[in-house]
């Protein structure tokens, strides 16, 4: 068998990323798709009232959420970002993300 880049999912089937997390009360739950020098890929699910703090990246990170709606703040801005919307965070700038309510995501994070 080749060597896999991507984990922790199936191949050749059809997924619903947002099951592949579950909601864990008090908890941010995550999970590895793929972890490469200069791509990311990971699941993530926030229990309301839990949230990542604010940090920098060194890559531009692509924020797509699954389930529930994500208060992202990105330098001096905050937005409501909703399932089925998307938001990119830049490299080099500190962002945070809140659980108002669970919310499930995809990260994406690209590094030079």
């Amino acid at each position: 068998m080749e060597d896999r880049l991507m984990k922790n999912i199936g191949f050749a089937e059809t997924l619903r990323l947002g099951e592949l997390v579950d909601y864990q009360e008090g908890r941010v739950v995550s999970r590895t798709l793929a972890q490469l020098p200069q791509v990311g890929l990971t699941l993530f699910s926030i229990s309301r009232g839990e949230g990542i703090s604010a940090h920098t990246s060194p890559g531009d990170a692509l924020v797509q959420i699954l389930d529930g709606v994500a208060r992202i703040t990105i330098g001096e801005q905050t937005f409501n970002v909703q399932q089925g919307q998307s938001i990119v965070l830049p490299s080099g700038v500190p962002h945070a993300l809140d659980a108002d309510e669970n919310f499930k995501f995809l990260l994406t994070v690209i590094k030079p």
